[in-house]
């Protein structure tokens, strides 16, 4: 890829390749849709494609500058900036490694603590990848939170019928619930932020208030600064703690039963 692309590529950070991922980042819409049309045009050109549908986009407001409409497209299809399709993609994710593990998860001779950790530590992660800095509404929540509960039900060999409590189910494999640990990632992310130089690039607009912004109509988009303020209030944290690796480490830990 970068063999490839190396006429097309920008300076550091206006163009960053991670393996076969690429990202490319401008100032304004128009010079991302010229920029994504320029590689769509480079790489097919020499027999690869730029994937509609998973191609993504994120805008950052960190000026109180109003910003131009539009939409970004890829080849006329508009790219989605909604995560709708992510959490979907790490909930089927998640179901893939359950059932590459369902003969030792179903297998009831497997003492269900066991089963708990395993899918602690490989189906869980799967499904949170990359959640620290997803905008999540409560439907994106509560589908993660079915998916998880019928896996472990699954493995504990009861149905909905069976009208055992999810507190009962989460008691016996030892998991706590994926709304509290997808938390605990937002926060965790957001320390390691925290603890960054004023400096980096990745402290710029976190947290930061912008006044006397005109916005359009309706309620505006979600955003993960204020999902992270949300969670600082109900948790009853405070941000500063987070420079104490040790200290934020233990106020946002959710422990397991």
């Amino acid at each position: 890829m970068d063999e490839v692309t190396r006429d097309i590529q920008g300076e550091i950070p206006w163009c960053m390749l991670f393996a076969d991922d690429v990202v490319l980042v401008d100032e304004s819409r128009a010079g991302v849709n010229r920029k994504l049309e320029l590689w769509r045009r480079t790489l097919e050109s020499k027999g690869f494609r730029l994937s509609r549908t998973k191609t993504e986009y994120m805008m950052c407001d960190f000026s109180a500058t109003r910003h131009e409409g539009g939409d970004v497209s890829l080849d006329g299809q508009v790219v989605d900036g909604d995560i709708d399709e992510d959490v979907r993609h790490r909930i089927s994710a998640g179901w893939l490694k359950w059932r590459q593990a369902s003969g030792i998860l179903c297998d009831k001779r497997v003492p269900q603590k066991l089963k708990g950790k395993f899918y602690r530590t490989a189906i869980r992660p799967a499904m949170l990848y990359g959640a620290e800095c997803w905008p999540t509404k409560r439907r994106h929540v509560q589908q993660l939170s079915v998916a998880e509960m019928r896996m472990l039900r699954w493995f504990c060999g009861h149905t909905r019928r069976d009208r055992v409590w999810n507190e009962v189910i989460r008691d016996r494999v030892g998991v706590a619930p994926i709304e509290e640990k997808l938390t605990q990632h937002r926060l965790r992310w957001f320390g390691h932020v925290q603890r960054r130089p004023p400096e980096a690039p990745v402290r710029n607009g976190v947290l930061e208030r912008v006044d006397n912004v005109k916005r359009g109509r309706g309620r505006p988009k979600l955003t993960c600064d204020e999902l992270v303020k949300k969670d600082l209030k109900d948790w009853n944290i405070s941000k500063e703690i987070a420079l104490d690796r040790s200290a934020w480490r233990l106020a946002i830990n959710v422990p397991e039963p």
